[in-house]
């Protein structure tokens, strides 16, 4: 495939015209997309993390609870499942088997890990199964590492050799996963680009994306988003790394946005809805705090089947909430969130100019990861 296909800065919305008609209808759409993740758990501290904002009663999140919820999804039509939330999943001794079940029932599946607990002898069993598998590593120095991931310097030898791997059974495989690594950046971070993005060509992966960071309407994490209109130059130099074999994307819809939204109300949690590795169902991540639990948190699927969640009038009241002038995502919320680049084509397309955009003639990958 072509690297252009691989669409990393946007929404691949338009291409699901009959679900966004439906919506438009006002029907009860089944999401497209589904982020979450299988605990809270984490074996890093992340200086960046904003699953440290995300705090919320954790239920155990058992195979049969997972299997059950793999089981509702593909029943209702979800198109594709990610394991990517407020908790890091290979701390779930049911990832694999998770992984697994989902691709057997028709799923989309996909992973964002630090890689450091993702087990090296397993990699044959699921990469077959994988839509994309995604590091999250956000510099390519190990005691800068160390410091920006809040692990050990060892901690990074072994997710290199564990990419290495995961890139080797894919080449050797012929298989049609996609590796790639993920910088989260903040200001001080600049000088890990060039070092990472040195360190993705050096790994052979398939592309390396460069995002912003969030921050909740409090400004809890402190993220001054002035100073990244100073890294414009060096992110460029990053992107003009790419070649035939390797795609180096900034997500500069985020990064020169100033931390703003030009929307209000949010409309894309119907196709791409966020779980907390708690098992918590709500709109999205940004939600996912208890300060938030009477409005805004709908069910967990620990106590309740998935299926009976997204049935329930508390579902779609909640859809309807943050839809309508009761919610204001530019001040009631945290920065540019999973679903900004859906938001702001559904707002376009709802309140501004009511143009459903038609497919454009290159098929992206990822599909329906939106």
């Amino acid at each position: 495939m072509k690297k252009e296909e691989l669409v990393l800065d946007g929404h691949k919305l338009n291409w699901h015209k009959n679900r966004v008609e439906a919506w438009l209808r006002g029907e009860r759409i089944a999401p497209i997309t589904i982020d979450c993740a299988l605990t809270r758990r984490c074996t890093y501290r992340c200086s960046y993390c904003y699953g440290q904002l995300q705090a919320n009663d954790e239920k155990k999140m058992t195979r049969d609870v997972i299997f059950r919820f793999l089981d509702d999804a593909a029943e209702i039509d979800v198109k594709a499942i990610s394991f990517v939330s407020d908790g890091e999943s290979t701390c779930s001794p049911h990832l694999y088997d998770a992984i697994l079940r989902g691709k057997s029932n028709g799923l989309d599946m996909a992973l964002g890990t630090n890689g450091y607990l993702l087990k090296d002898e397993r990699l044959e069993d699921i990469l077959p199964a994988l839509t994309y598998l995604r590091f999250n590593i956000s510099a390519g120095e190990p005691n800068r590492y160390a410091q920006i991931m809040g692990c050990q310097e060892k901690h990074y030898f072994k997710v290199i050799n564990t990419i290495k791997e995961s890139v080797r059974i894919k080449k050797e495989n012929n298989l049609d996963v996609t590796i790639g690594l993920q910088m989260v950046l903040l200001p001080d971070f600049a000088d890990q680009i060039a070092h990472l993005t040195r360190l993705g060509k050096e790994l052979n992966v398939d592309y390396l994306v460069i995002k912003h960071c969030s921050d909740d309407e409090m400004s809890s994490l402190g993220v001054d988003y002035s100073k990244y209109h100073n890294m414009v130059e060096i992110l460029k130099k990053a992107e003009e790394c790419s070649d035939n074999g390797y795609f180096v994307r900034v997500k500069w819809s985020k990064i020169l946005s100033d931390g703003k939204r030009c929307y209000s109300r949010c409309y894309g949690p119907p196709f791409i809805t966020q779980f907390s590795g708690s098992g918590l169902v709500a709109p999205c991540g940004m939600l996912f705090n208890d300060r938030y639990k009477e409005k805004y948190h709908v069910g967990n699927i620990a106590e309740k089947s998935y299926k009976e969640i997204w049935q329930s009038d508390k579902y779609w009241e909640v859809m309807d909430r943050i839809a309508s002038d009761e919610f204001d995502a530019r001040t009631m919320c945290g920065s540019l969130c999973l679903q900004h680049k859906v938001n702001e084509y559904l707002w376009n397309l709802k309140d501004v100019n009511g143009i459903l955009e038609m497919p454009g003639s290159i098929h992206p990958q990822h599909l329906n990861f939106i």
